[in-house]
């Protein structure tokens, strides 16, 4: 009786956790892993890009997309941190009405930076898609210029000759560069624009953006934005959505997953690889591969993302790999099959 009371205790945390996939999504096939979700988001994201912003057209929408929640007079100035220094270039907030070019007003950064475009993103296309274009302070979007993203901590600013925007904002600069490089792929390639180590399945992503998105979870501003730019443009950033996307094209650590995507590759895990016994009970777990020859490394992170065990070229014997003694609790095992990364939950009871 007890061991069922549980399990429905489970079953209710996993329906009041995580949220509906939008209907936006209905015709996408989201079994679909790797490079293939990648193009099919993609294909999906510039479909449905039906309204073309002109340049001059970003001031009103940012009015909207960008207003503090806490007061619409304002919008949120991102890379901005601190009201009440009295130094507006620091500024997080700023009336909504007080836009152009001189200093104590915000403009238009493009967090994408345009020069860093393959070629330069102008000031239309991809020069004014508002999903990456947000309010800034003037003289703090011109302290940033064009500088590429790298790793930091704390406030926005530079880092040696590169760009930290900030800890507020870092997740939302990863997602707003992924849908560019979805939507615009030879024209805005995300080693462009940022610095770290490339991502084995895909060279044109870094790490350094899966990591902030997985750090750094969407805000409800931020899915506001994303409501409002569907029906300015007709189409959503799908990384807003659900953070866990990145994780299933390009790896990494494990972002938050609002859609509970279990159904993921369903059937091709079933093929490649199985895990057993579920639930483990004595803390070890064994996995059987069917392609043994072609497993390149097996990573083990709790559910809050922190990487547990790195097996890099496991040594596996008769198709399968042991990891033993893990404590009790969820876990997340990442690990690349032929070139294709794939996740599966594990429980220890």
């Amino acid at each position: 009786m007890m061991k069922r009371l549980l399990v429905l205790f489970f079953v209710t945390i996993n329906v009041t956790l995580y949220a509906q996939i939008p209907s936006y999504y209905n015709d996408v096939n989201l079994t679909l892993t790797g490079m293939s979700l990648k193009a099919e988001l993609a294909q999906k994201i510039t479909n449905t890009h039906t309204t073309l912003l002109m340049y001059n057209d970003l001031w009103a929408v940012l009015q909207q997309t960008d207003a503090d929640p806490s007061n619409s007079n304002n919008v949120l100035l991102i890379y901005g941190y601190n009201d009440g220094d009295g130094n507006p270039t620091t500024d997080r907030t700023r009336n909504k009405i007080t836009y152009g070019g001189n200093i104590g007003e915000w403009n238009r950064e493009h967090v994408y930076a345009k020069s860093l475009g393959t070629p330069d993103l102008g000031t239309s296309g991809p020069g004014s898609d508002a999903h990456h274009i947000r309010s800034a302070d003037v003289q703090m979007n011109n302290d940033r210029g064009s500088m590429e993203f790298a790793a930091g901590s704390g406030n926005a600013g530079s880092v040696g000759a590169y760009w930290y925007p900030g800890d507020e904002w870092k997740g939302d600069v990863a997602r707003m560069i992924m849908y560019m490089y979805l939507r615009y792929p030879t024209q805005c390639l995300p080693n462009n624009v940022g610095v770290g180590t490339s991502v084995a399945t895909d060279p044109a992503m870094i790490d350094l953006f899966l990591q902030w998105n997985a750090s750094d979870t969407v805000s409800p501003y931020e899915t506001n934005r994303n409501n409002i730019l569907e029906s300015a443009q007709g189409n959503r950033n799908p990384f807003i959505d659900n953070p866990y996307l990145a994780t299933v094209i390009w790896g990494g650590t494990p972002a938050q997953d609002t859609w509970n995507m279990t159904f993921v590759g369903k059937n091709d895990l079933d093929n490649i690889f199985t895990i057993y016994p579920v639930p483990s009970k004595n803390g070890d777990i064994h996995i059987h591969f069917k392609y043994a020859d072609d497993v390149d490394y097996i990573d083990l992170y709790t559910i809050n993302g922190q990487k547990l065990r790195e097996i890099k070229n496991p040594e596996i014997n008769n198709n399968e790999f042991l990891i033993e003694d893990l404590s009790k609790g969820f876990f997340i095992l990442k690990t690349m099959v032929n070139d294709q990364v794939i996740t599966k939950k594990v429980i220890i009871n």
